[in-house]
């Protein structure tokens, strides 16, 4: 009786893989907003509520000085309340987020066109060049080309295998792939909550400070009545809407960031999907 020889799947012929989790830490995601914050404080303290910049200022106010006669717009701001260096804050967070969410997706997108590096890749596995596909992709120093990386090496790694069939050497690169794009992903959408989270709650902050901007000025004009208090209510409300306008700045802002990065992050996940379908479609049409 012919002896029998067991077939190995891809799972347990897959002991271990050369993909690595990603290290670094995260303290920009919880210290940002601090330090934003206090920044926004003090702007709106030392500089929007400067002394020089009132007819009549404050100096003995301390943490929130009641300045009378705002010398200007910048000023005039200072007197929407203690919701400006929130919104303030708010501001810097999306420069602060958008500045870091540039610098990690650009580093990601690597060098040149993912569509060209996959073209690439594409002719050096036609030519059975694996170790030339391999050197495009140190070339290339993106998450396209990582994730690419991680694939070759383990097709290098079966094309040799004599012991899996095709689809079972197909299936253990497709979950490289996977595995890979499991681990780039993350690091691609990562702080990208805040930008997503400002864009809402920058206007209704703004919102908050325009209402209690409102009701101080109704507030003074029925304590005092006349044509007085209607020239304070007319005042009050234009240092009310200040709240509103820089509320919906961050907003704006905040949202045309979190669009043009996630546009970025679609055509990075969108070479990924290729260059996996490239190495699963290459080896079995190539090694049958």
């Amino acid at each position: 009786m012919a002896e029998t020889k067991p077939t190995a799947t891809a799972s347990a012929v897959k002991a271990s893989t050369s993909v690595q989790p990603k290290g670094g830490s995260n303290i920009i995601s919880w210290l940002a907003p601090i330090v934003c914050i206090i920044a926004g404080y003090i702007i709106w303290r030392f500089i929007l509520g400067s002394d020089a910049g009132f007819s009549k200022p404050d100096p003995e106010g301390g943490f929130w000085p009641t300045h009378k006669g705002p010398l200007g717009p910048w000023h005039r701001m200072y007197e929407g309340g203690i919701i400006v260096p929130i919104l303030i804050g708010m501001f810097l967070m999306v420069i602060v987020f958008s500045i870091e969410r540039f610098l990690t997706i650009n580093k990601s997108t690597g060098k040149g066109s993912i569509s060209e590096f996959v073209r690439k890749v594409q002719y050096h596995l036609a030519n059975k060049n694996v170790d030339a596909a391999l050197a495009e992709c140190d070339r290339q120093q993106g998450s396209v080309g990582n994730v690419m990386k991680a694939g070759l090496r383990r097709y290098k790694e079966l094309i040799s295998d004599s012991e899996l069939t095709t689809d079972q050497k197909v299936m253990a690169i497709q979950k490289e792939v996977e595995e890979a794009t499991a681990l780039e992903l993350p690091m691609l959408q990562k702080n990208l909550v805040f930008l997503s989270t400002l864009t809402s709650v920058g206007t209704l902050v703004a919102l908050l400070g325009t209402v209690m901007g409102m009701i101080k000025s109704f507030g003074a004009l029925g304590e005092e009545g006349g044509a007085g208090a209607a020239a304070e209510l007319a005042v009050g409300i234009a240092e009310a809407l200040y709240n509103t306008a820089l509320g919906i700045a961050t907003s704006a802002f905040a949202l045309i960031m979190y669009n043009v990065f996630t546009t970025k992050i679609d055509g990075i996940t969108y070479g990924i999907d290729e260059s996996g379908f490239t190495l699963t479609q290459s080896f079995a049409s190539q090694y049958k």
